[in-house]
């Protein structure tokens, strides 16, 4: 099945982080988890919960202590663990992670008009799988970046924390939203 099906079927992200938050997660109905913490020692442990509760999980490479933000990081991960894809600010490492076979969704941080004009420029050079907005309560900006990217889904993070704030995101043109508070996993 293709992300654009799961996420219009299961569109509320788990991103987990921490492991009480994890254990929280594996009891709601979202299909996609985000995975925002973990060691270089302990994250195939992690992935493989998420995995063995049938979810589909995305590891944020850049959060993970003790792994650089080099392609080798990206092997390690797929060497040692179950995951499904990886999440990243830095275009290069998703270029590599998806020739490697994974599927990935590029974070982007719109904290001015500037940060917002790179992100064609980054876009061209990843080509990401899907694209993270943060803040996700930018309803116009998610509107543009879906309209520029139609095949590729966007997704809302960030500050998201009531039903009306995710139904505008998902209004707004977003495929899906991820948020870190529980409340919304289970909306």
């Amino acid at each position: 099945m293709k992300m654009q099906e799961i996420l219009k079927n299961s569109p509320i992200i788990a991103a987990v982080k921490d492991a009480e938050g994890l254990q929280q997660a594996l009891q709601c109905d979202s299909e996609v988890f985000f995975i925002l913490f973990g060691t270089i020692c302990n994250i195939g442990e992690i992935v493989e919960q998420a995995k063995s509760a049938g979810k589909i999980v995305f590891v944020h490479l850049d959060l993970i202590e003790g792994l650089a933000g080099k392609d080798v990081a990206v092997d390690f991960l797929k060497k040692t663990t179950r995951l499904d894809g990886i999440i990243s600010t830095k275009p290069p490492l998703l270029k590599y992670a998806k020739a490697q076979g994974l599927l990935t969704v590029q974070r982007f941080f719109l904290l001015d008009s500037i940060a917002a004009a790179n992100i064609d420029r980054q876009f061209a050079v990843s080509r990401p799988d899907m694209v993270e907005v943060l803040p996700g309560l930018m309803a116009g900006a998610i509107g543009e970046i879906a309209q520029k990217h139609p095949d590729t889904p966007v997704i809302a993070g960030g500050l998201i924390r009531t039903k009306e704030e995710v139904l505008a995101a998902l209004k707004a043109g977003a495929a899906a939203v991820s948020s870190t508070n529980q409340d919304v996993w289970f909306m």
